[in-house]
């Protein structure tokens, strides 16, 4: 049987998978190579598996004969000489090796070990450090220190090593997909989700991890969470896409987000990008899970008041900033049964989306001939030399080839006869508005017209992912736009996949050897930011009203923020949905008395004692003409957390008083 050590250690081989160039170095070490490294430095984020790597490094040190001295920075006290006295063998017997895990907990001890700790080791002794920081880089640029450091990120599991993780847990295969969906290659979740078994399922179908295993994985992922302010700056990462100091001022409004923003920031697990922070997957799921389990309530109004903040950019933000906003709305309902039929969230083959360039032209038109024959490839052309800006070209983030191209066509009110005479389908979709709910002069309607991706050919992917983002915000932003328009191929598959979303006009117009099927949707009928929250809810999307009548409260919320943001916009307000409500049903001059309604609503506000603050963040954000809302703050001498607090309720009590009239007296 052997000693309760020897089991141990035997139960830690048989468990252990990866880290095979940890493993292979630090053999050399012992094995006393003059190339080996002397020190080694092991880092990343909690659950990543440092611990069990610093144990079974520990165990070959072990069986090598070495005498081993084993700290946990938790327990170091803030004295040198403390620490010195625990390590006491590392200088005075030859080949010990010293490991110190939860280095993070005595990182402040670093420039003192390098200086004037290490340097005083016996002969062939080693030292293993493991913590969630990477060490300071000037001990790697040292010449001196360069040759005898070695330093490992560690990183997730591969899918075949987290996979053989579970085999060896008899984890049932039909679970295993599931659980690695959950713990994405994290160690730690992995290793409690084998420890779980299947038992711990609910159902056969979802791998749900119990309370206990969440508040292990919490407790190894995350550690102690200060206050509550970082508790809810947690749950904000844990839903959104990615968080930036000016999204957490947003959705927190009574915090201060730039304390918080920085010790987020600081946190093992947490990945920097341009566009902001993100967790490591294994502790955005375990946030999420806990979340859920423990208060559902604030999980789903945490959801909402990001979506919320999502859809304030699409109307208002600069133009550089809204491309991704979609799919960081999207990302918040990523499990929703409608979305998952539209939506890859595939990075595989990562694309980016570039402009046509003229030596992109060669390429985009054998890509249409190939996939949709000559015909197709001859509008392609047509278009490419009447609306350049509106193709997007898409290459592999990792060769830079071209691999697909959309083009997003914006057609304004009359049609342009050769337009309709040269291209079918933007004939049918003109068909189909002057049968149904003509566009007036001046208006316009947008033709996702092409997306060809010849290696997955108007299947979900990635390009249709972000051409259809791109489609969605440019609807959101365009002024006296009428109908937004896909077409598609295979016509009956994507009518199942579009259903609830967009209408099928029912015309299949033809072009060259293949039949198309055209879906819209009436921008005057549903604001498109109404059409975003139906798309990405559970609940099926209302059918567009026929005249003035009343819409959902939600629609009509969204209304009243599309009328304020178009305000300064004589044409697009001229467009906008609350015109067709019942509010102005009766108006003699709708433009002007609505435009004076709303004005006066916003002042009514002020009657109220909790109204004034509001009133005047209304005022400011829409009415005077500050170009931003971060002006609008800066007028009115506010920090713009607070001013964006002082907007939502000021939202908040106009849309109730115009709901108030909407419903009873719109007079």
């Amino acid at each position: 049987m052997g000693s309760v050590g020897e089991r141990l250690s035997r139960a830690r081989v048989q468990a252990f998978v990866g880290r095979d160039e940890e493993l292979g170095r630090f053999a050399a070490a012992l094995a006393g190579d003059p190339q080996a490294p002397f020190a080694f430095y092991v880092y990343g984020p909690g659950g990543i598996g440092k611990s069990t790597l610093l144990r079974r490094l520990a165990d070959h040190a072990r069986a090598a004969g070495r005498l081993l001295v084993e700290l946990d920075g938790r327990f170091v006290s803030r004295d040198p000489a403390d620490f010195e006295r625990a390590a006491g063998p590392f200088l005075d017997v030859p080949g010990t090796v010293l490991f110190v895990d939860s280095f993070e907990h005595c990182q402040w001890l670093e420039s003192w070990l390098w200086h004037h700790f290490l340097p005083r080791a016996a002969d062939d002794t080693l030292v293993v450090l493991g913590g969630r920081r990477a060490p300071q880089p000037q001990w790697a640029a040292d010449p001196a220190w360069s040759r005898l450091l070695h330093v490992s990120e560690l990183g997730p599991f591969s899918s075949e090593q987290a996979r053989s993780l579970l085999v060896a847990a008899e984890i049932r295969p039909e679970l295993r997909d599931r659980v690695l969906r959950f713990a994405g290659g994290n160690p730690l979740a992995l290793s409690l989700a084998a420890a779980a078994g299947s038992a711990g399922c609910g159902r056969e179908e979802i791998w749900a991890p119990t309370a206990d295993v969440l508040r292990t994985l919490l407790a190894g992922l995350i550690g102690e969470v200060p206050t509550a302010a970082h508790r809810r700056a947690l749950e904000v990462a844990a839903q959104a896409h990615s968080t930036s100091e000016e999204l957490l001022a947003a959705v927190l409004p009574g915090e201060d987000a730039h304390p918080l923003f920085a010790w987020l920031r600081e946190l093992p697990f947490m990945e920097s990008t341009l566009r902001g922070l993100h967790p490591h997957d294994a502790a955005r799921e375990t946030l999420a899970a806990d979340l859920r389990w423990r208060a559902p309530n604030a999980f789903e109004s945490m959801r909402q008041r990001l979506a919320d903040e999502y859809l304030r950019i699409l109307r208002e933000a600069p133009e550089e900033r809204v491309w991704t906003v979609t799919d960081d709305l999207f990302y918040l309902f990523r499990e929703g049964e409608r979305l998952a039929r539209l939506r890859s969230w595939s990075r595989e083959d990562e694309v980016h989306d570039r402009p046509l360039h003229p030596e992109d032209i060669d390429v985009v038109l054998r890509m249409a001939a190939e996939t949709e024959g000559p015909a197709s490839a001859e509008l392609v052309r047509y278009w490419a030399q009447a609306q350049p800006e509106a193709f997007s070209v898409y290459r592999l983030v990792s060769t830079g080839r071209i691999v697909a191209f959309t083009a997003r066509l914006v057609l304004p009110s009359p049609p342009d006869p050769r337009d309709v005479a040269t291209d079918p389908v933007v004939a049918a979709a003109w068909e189909y508005t002057r049968a149904t709910a003509p566009v007036s002069p001046g208006e316009h309607i947008g033709v996702s017209r092409f997306s060809v991706y010849p290696e997955q050919y108007q299947v979900p992917s990635r390009v249709i992912d972000l051409s259809s983002s791109r489609a969605q915000a440019e609807a959101a932003r365009a002024r006296g736009r009428a109908y937004g328009f896909a077409v598609f191929r295979d016509a009956e598959t994507w009518a199942e996949r579009v259903r609830g979303t967009l209408q099928d006009t029912g015309a299949r117009p033809r072009v060259g050897e293949y039949t198309y099927g055209l879906f819209g949707v009436d921008w005057r009928r549903l604001p498109v930011e109404a059409w975003l929250m139906h798309f990405i809810s559970a609940t099926e999307m209302p059918a567009a009203p026929a005249g003035p009548s009343p819409l959902s409260r939600a629609a009509f919320d969204q209304a009243v923020r599309e009328a304020l943001a178009h305000w300064r916009d004589a044409v697009a307000f001229a467009a906008c949905a609350l015109l067709r409500t019942r509010l102005a049903a009766d108006l003699g001059e709708p433009v002007g008395e609505l435009r004076a309604l709303l004005r006066g609503a916003v002042d009514e506000l002020a009657g109220d004692p909790r109204g004034v603050r509001a009133r005047d963040a209304l005022a400011a954000g829409y009415l005077s003409g500050a170009p931003t809302q971060e002006a609008a703050a800066r007028r009115l001498g506010l920090p713009y957390g607070t001013y964006r607090r002082h907007l939502r309720q000021g939202l908040d009590l106009l849309c109730e008083a115009l709901w108030e009239r909407e419903l009873h007296d719109p007079r």
